[in-house]
């Protein structure tokens, strides 16, 4: 009997330090842990294309940006003529230009503070200093924090956006919106209408523990609608989840019909002591060997086909639905927007 055709994007967030400091200087940022790419190759040798979402940080250091080259250069020696990764923007818009003030260490904030004048600005700043390193606009993005709002959509189209990956299903807002409200997103791939154009979201994989389990958080407490994904959820994050987590998440995500699945981690979780979780070379290791653990058992399942997030709009987006959001929702753009052309 035939397997069952899955598709896997596998992405990591490339960026400076700071992730877990929570303060982020505005000059000389330390990038010391893209000296650690180099480690993706055994996961790329059982043949994930990874997306590299690379922060304003990356492109702007050109000892950062080597790394990044030297990666790609690696994967295309294997490959032939087509690099086996692909690099997308990632944005800090906290610390990437222009600044509303002229700290020279700055917090996280979340987006909704920010003017969409402002985030246009930053974007353009983002996306140009990808132009200077690829010769070319990247068309694959995710916004750092996971933290796109509805009225972020129109911007990245106009961008030239074609493929996102910023929503996760099943997480609510909290009681003061600063964090978006992704909760009722699909859970698989959709297409968002904005700017007259549509863009492929690919929504990280996420699952519920137990089947109707969201629909019981709509209408139990506010407190726990709020915090579900921090008990009600798995999602393929393998910083944060046992090898058996991971299993069970991507089960019941295929179970519920969709056929693709997003697995991802940051730069710096490949550096010791990057990750608060992972101190030592022992530990990073061990998250390196989960993985290559995970994608060896789903290989073993199913019949994978490894693709970059483009690769994926590319192929995939035209079948896609274009999904709408409610009109306080932030996964999509609200049903009045204009069709797509």
């Amino acid at each position: 009997m035939a397997r069952r055709a899955v598709r896997v994007v596998c992405s990591l967030d490339v960026e400076e330090e700071g992730l877990f400091r929570g303060r982020y200087p505005v000059a000389s940022p330390q990038t010391a842990n893209l000296e650690h790419l180099h480690k993706l190759s055994g996961i790329m040798a059982l043949g994930a294309r990874p997306t590299l979402f690379c922060a304003y940080t990356v492109f702007d250091s050109d000892r950062a940006w080597q790394a990044c080259e030297a990666l790609a250069g690696a994967s295309r020696a294997r490959a032939g003529d087509e690099a086996a990764c692909e690099i997308g923007c990632h944005l800090h818009h906290w610390n990437t230009p222009p600044f509303a003030s002229e700290a020279s260490c700055l917090d996280s904030v979340p987006s909704c503070e920010l003017a969409p004048e402002l985030m246009q600005a930053k974007l353009h700043t983002l996306f140009e200093r990808a132009r200077d390193r690829l010769g070319h606009r990247p068309t694959s993005f995710r916004m750092g924090r996971w933290d796109v709002r509805q009225r972020h959509w129109p911007l990245l189209a106009e961008a030239g956006i074609l493929a996102d990956a910023s929503v996760r299903p099943l997480h609510a807002e909290n009681a003061g919106h600063t964090r978006p409200s992704h909760f009722h997103a699909p859970l698989g791939p959709y297409r968002i209408a904005a700017g007259g154009k549509t863009i492929v979201e690919f929504p990280l994989t996420c699952a519920p523990l137990f089947p109707g389990l969201p629909w019981l958080a709509t209408r139990g407490p506010r407190a726990l609608y709020h915090a579900f994904h921090q008990w009600g959820v798995l999602a393929l994050l393998p910083v944060y989840h046992p090898l058996w987590a991971m299993q069970a998440a991507t089960l019941a995500h295929l179970a519920s019909g969709d056929a693709a699945i997003s697995l991802t981690w940051h730069s710096s979780e490949m550096m010791p002591g990057g990750n608060p979780r992972l101190p030592t070379e022992a530990a990073v290791q061990g998250l390196l060997a989960k993985i290559r653990r995970y994608l060896s058992w789903l290989t073993s399942k199913y019949d994978v086909a490894f693709l970059t997030l483009g690769e994926f709009a590319r192929q995939a987006g035209p079948g896609l639905p274009v999904a709408f959001a409610e009109e306080d929702a932030d996964w999509a753009t609200p049903r009045t927007a204009p069709k797509p052309s």
